[in-house]
């Protein structure tokens, strides 16, 4: 039995309804950036399936990066940018992310964002893969958080936008002419259908398919599964980034540790002590983040040992706590002194480079739908993003959203009406509840195991078995709350994902089969993206 179109059944003749210009899903930095983008005299409702503090934007410790230094220019920063991509980055959007940078954080500055300076002007940071100090942050390590505060309270301010909270997007609503709104759920009104001239998906990543990350609960792929159900073509699907350093203590939540860490200065040390980077790559503990994560993946298992270390202690005290107070916060609940111990720290699912396939505007392959931020592959990042490349490209592809959707609505004559349009779920499974907490924690397991840092083809197979066995009596279902379209969800993400790293036989970037450990050039795979429809 093939999944289902929509997850839940519907009949516009007796739902409830509301109408909007342009609807955004998601209210992380793109999906506001691009609702401020559109003019007053458009109607904007900002969806958001958890409390609109809760985006992976607003958890961002480093920074964004943008040319503002002198000793810096934007050809160097493209440079790094393309390097880091490792021969999969799209160029002429890598030029024009980096050159609409400095505007876009001059922009946040004027919507109240307040970043640390140095001397009267903004202070800049180095990061793993950059050649030059280029990354603003605030309050230290908590910049997403600042940044959201400034945006979100410059968002409530805007007449035009609506904000609705709590607001779980189930599904993208579509008719032969494209998207027309979606399908939402919200508490004490149930399923809602929110008609719109155009949508912007801005719904963020899907670090949740994995045991260990760095991502908030809600980071699902909402996004991306409800896209593949409504026909948009998605690509790059095999390259997660790893972060190398998220803070490891057994039982506890895994909180990351920034690569602003090492930016400053700190080392990686085995369990032995030994500083093991040097001897990794020329760059040591500034390689990207991809050769890092490998390169703890190997000390792990030349060690035996659970994870690595980062060490602060050779670093003048009064930098590290007035630089790192966040994560000098997290330590100190165990115990730590970020200052003076050892900090352990092994790699987790970070930021998902793939995801919808847009092009320079932001349009995805489905009329009337834009898409913005981590759900995207833009091509900015190639096969692996550069640190603190992803607030910017949020930034710089929302505005660009939030533009091209205003004119398309603008242009779009008469008012919004609804369509007859139903669904009825085909569901002949056995009533008996599924226990949805103990699969959701076997696919993240598996996921760790067979779809890690390092992948080969075995594992891929058994993975693909794995998956598809549970997609069989998941996808077939219709739940009635979050958990479950969650689930049904990550195993969409999770198989698409899975694909992508069984086609792709090289390694690059994120990407690292170890029975293909070389990048394939020669075959065209610096030129060919992994795709896929569902229809």
């Amino acid at each position: 039995m093939s999944p289902n179109r929509y997850l839940v059944s519907f009949d516009s003749r007796t739902a409830i309804h509301r109408f909007t210009d342009i609807l955004v899903v998601g209210a992380g930095i793109a999906g506001l950036r691009a609702a401020l983008e559109v003019p007053s005299d458009l109607s904007v409702l900002v969806a958001t399936k958890d409390r609109i503090t809760e985006s992976n934007s607003s958890y961002a410790q480093g920074g964004i990066a943008g040319v503002l230094s002198p000793e810096d220019t934007f050809e160097n920063h493209i440079d790094d940018t393309l390097v880091a991509g490792d021969g999969l980055c799209d160029r002429a959007v890598v030029e024009r992310v980096v050159r609409d940078a400095p505007a876009e954080i001059e922009k946040l500055v004027e919507f109240g964002t307040k970043f640390d300076e140095e001397n009267g002007h903004l202070a800049l940071t180095r990061e793993g893969g950059h050649s030059h100090r280029r990354i603003v942050h605030a309050l230290g390590d908590a910049t997403g958080h600042e940044m959201m505060r400034a945006v979100i309270a410059k968002t409530k301010a805007t007449p035009n936008v609506t904000l609705w909270d709590d607001t779980f997007t189930v599904d993208l609503l579509t008719d032969a002419s494209g998207c027309v709104g979606a399908i939402v759920w919200r508490p004490n009104a149930g399923v809602v259908i929110v008609w719109a001239k155009q949508v912007i998906l801005a719904s963020g990543g899907c670090g949740m398919v994995y045991r260990e990350t760095t991502n908030p609960p809600v980071a699902t792929g909402d996004g991306m599964a409800a896209a593949f159900r409504a026909g948009a073509e998605l690509r790059d699907m095999e390259f997660m980034q790893f972060h190398p350093t998220v803070l490891y203590v057994a039982g506890s939540a895994r909180s990351l540790i920034s690569e602003a860490v090492r930016g400053e200065g700190a080392y990686l040390r085995d369990v032995h002590g030994v500083r093991f980077m040097p001897n990794e790559d020329p760059r040591g503990e500034l390689a990207p983040r991809d050769v890092v994560s490998r390169a703890i993946f190997r000390t792990m298992e030349r060690t035996q040992h659970s994870n690595v270390y980062l060490d602060l202690s050779h670093l003048p005290r009064d930098l590290v706590m007035t630089r790192f107070p966040g994560i000098a916060k997290v330590c100190r609940s165990f115990g730590l002194d970020i200052a003076k111990d050892r900090i352990p720290v092994r790699p987790g699912a970070h930021y998902m480079v793939g995801g919808v396939t847009v092009d320079a505007d932001g349009r995805t392959t489905v009329p009337n739908l834009w898409a913005a931020g981590e759900v995207t592959s833009s091509g900015l990042h190639g096969a692996n993003r550069l640190a603190s490349n992803s607030l910017i490209e949020g930034l710089v592809y929302g505005a660009a959203c939030g533009r091209g959707a205003a004119r398309a609505a603008s242009m779009m004559p008469g008012d919004l009406r609804a369509l007859p349009l139903q669904f009825v779920a085909h569901d002949d499974e056995p009533d008996e509840r599924l226990d949805v907490p103990d699969l959701t924690n076997a696919l993240r397991s598996l996921m760790v195991r067979k779809m890690g840092i390092v992948r080969d083809r075995i594992r891929l197979e058994e993975a693909t078995a794995d998956v598809e066995f549970w997609c069989r009596y998941v996808l077939v279902r219709e739940f009635d709350r979050r958990s479950g379209w969650e689930l049904q969800n990550l195993l969409t993400v999770a198989r698409l994902m899975i694909n992508a790293a069984t086609a792709r036989e090289e390694s690059r970037g994120t990407h690292y089969r170890s029975d293909f450990p070389e990048r394939a050039d020669s075959a065209g795979w610096n030129v060919r993206h992994v795709t896929a429809r569902s229809i």
